[in-house]
């Protein structure tokens, strides 16, 4: 267990990437931003994506839905390490990082070949779709995360 914040523990994975997911990123022309790099706000979007992927491959979100549940992105870090333009290939990969009861850590990177160019930290949680506040993390979640 390590420190979140003061007064909240939370399981970490310990060097295990939880629910991995990776794609191929496209960079179209919409994407490119007057300085001739993809525009910061598309990092997000991709990261979206990515989140979306983990969802679809481990608890389609329709069923998480359909339970009750609706994930909410509570916070974005970003960090850009190198730009990413118009003719690069790059692949995105996301996993979750660290769970409790309550929150998951989601980390990602985009790469372009070996060279990491974005690193990004999102914090989750869930609401009860018929209260609307915060619930427990799904136990199917916790399940997966700890097979």
């Amino acid at each position: 267990m390590t420190a979140h914040a003061p007064g909240k523990a939370m399981e970490t994975s310990e060097g295990k990437k939880m629910l991995a997911v990776e794609m191929d990123i496209f960079v179209g022309t919409y994407d490119i931003d007057f300085a001739a790099h993809v525009s910061n706000i598309v990092y997000l979007r991709w990261f979206e994506a990515l989140r979306l992927k983990i969802f679809e491959q481990y608890y389609p979100l329709e069923e998480v839905m359909n339970e009750g549940y609706l994930p909410i992105i509570t916070s974005h870090f970003v960090e850009y390490k190198r730009a990413v333009k118009l003719f690069d290939n790059p692949r995105g990969y996301m996993w979750i990082d660290s769970i409790s009861k309550a929150r998951l850590i989601f980390k990602g990177e985009v790469r372009v070949g070996d060279e990491v160019a974005t690193r990004a930290t999102h914090e989750g949680i869930f609401v009860a779709k018929e209260t609307m506040k915060p619930t427990k993390i799904p136990a199917k979640i916790i399940q997966l995360c700890n097979s």
